[in-house]
């Protein structure tokens, strides 16, 4: 895949993270996690905390990041906060944002582009029945967006938003700081060294190319396009979800977007070996174990969890002493209740095995 970059200025060229691009990624890994075995610990502590209702609706509207991704989900002009991006999702026209969201309509015609489904009759049909293959539930979105664009459009917001408040807030405050130094080490590499060097170091399996003709980026990928940065410019979006995916949208008259994935980082953050010591000791006693299955699922008091197994309630504060030093616990006062929950995200970095088994 080549995006031509004849005549481009350099600052026309720009390093910089999306939130809006980062919460794709993220969904497709939730989506296919197969895909992702690296993130097998936040996957599996994500989805496990998912509310059924909002699991519900990422399913029916996953035609939008799972096999491939909707280009209005990698926006060429980065904001500061999801919100600001929303914002200009909202701007686009009504045919603009459905073609573009409804991708599985158009993947044989992509590279020539394709009439939005709310303009063409064929297109429409086709988008209906492609989604009817992936199932009632996502065929009935699709149909929803065909009929009522603003109301579907307001509905996709609101799911992204929720989202934002379920999950993705709290990872984005994680890794928005790794993908802001990528981006700025890139940008400096540019800078110091030439395009050449910061393509290259963003990933392997990009190049620069320059003779005669002009200079293009080429991005090896096992599919045949083409697209042009003149007038617009080309932006490259670091994600510490994407790996081994390299997105690159090159629909016509589409600002070009290269999503690329950041050298793999505990998205947790790295702990201290003797906190690493402290957590293992805490969970290797079975009583322990056993009531990591009740906090992991939802919070506790001492006397619930005293009366759950049968022992006393200063057995258990023992118990939850010991897993509180180690950081695998968080508590919480409700009146003249204290509440302990098990900190899943800390549990998920010693290992995907031990959490899945108290969450079977």
């Amino acid at each position: 895949m080549t995006i031509d970059i004849t005549g481009l200025p350099q600052e026309l060229i720009v390093f910089c993270p999306s939130p809006l691009a980062e919460l794709g990624a993220a969904l497709h890994a939730l989506s296919e996690p197969a895909h992702h075995p690296r993130l097998h610990a936040w996957t599996t502590t994500t989805a496990a905390a998912l509310e059924p209702e909002l699991a519900d609706r990422l399913h029916e509207a996953d035609f939008m990041w799972n096999s491939t991704r909707a280009d209005i989900l990698l926006p060429a002009r980065p904001r500061e906060t999801l919100t600001e991006e929303l914002d200009d999702l909202d701007r686009l026209d009504d045919e603009t944002f459905v073609g573009a969201a409804l991708e599985i309509s158009c993947n044989s015609k992509y590279k020539n582009g394709a009439p939005s489904p709310l303009v063409d009759e064929r297109m429409r049909r086709r988008a209906l029945d492609l989604a009817a293959a992936r199932g009632p539930r996502q065929a009935t979105v699709v149909e929803r967006m065909l009929a009522d664009p603003p109301g579907t459009r307001a509905w996709i917001r609101r799911l992204l938003e929720d989202c934002d408040e379920a999950f993705f807030a709290d990872t984005w405050r994680r890794v928005s700081v790794q993908l802001a130094a990528d981006a700025r080490h890139k940008t400096e590499l540019m800078r110091r060294k030439g395009l050449a060097e910061a393509v290259s170091a963003a990933s392997s399996a990009m190049t620069l190319e320059e003779d005669e003709r002009g200079s293009r980026i080429v991005v090896d990928k096992l599919v045949q396009g083409r697209t042009s940065a003149e007038g617009s410019g080309v932006t490259f979006l670091p994600t510490a979800f994407g790996w081994p995916h390299l997105f690159a949208p090159y629909a016509p008259g589409w600002h070009p977007v290269v999503q690329y994935p950041v050298p793999a980082r505990d998205l947790g953050g790295a702990a201290a070996t003797e906190d690493v010591k402290l957590r293992l000791e805490a969970i290797a006693h079975p009583m322990r174990m056993r009531l990591c299955r009740s906090l992991a699922r939802s919070s506790h008091t001492t006397s619930e969890l005293a009366d759950a197994y049968n022992i006393t309630a200063p057995e258990v504060s023992r118990h939850l002493a010991v897993m509180k030093k180690a950081g695998l616990i968080t508590t919480q006062r409700r009146g003249r209740y204290v509440l302990h929950q098990l900190d899943v995200s800390v549990v998920a970095r010693l290992g995907s095995d031990f959490l899945e088994s108290v969450l079977r």
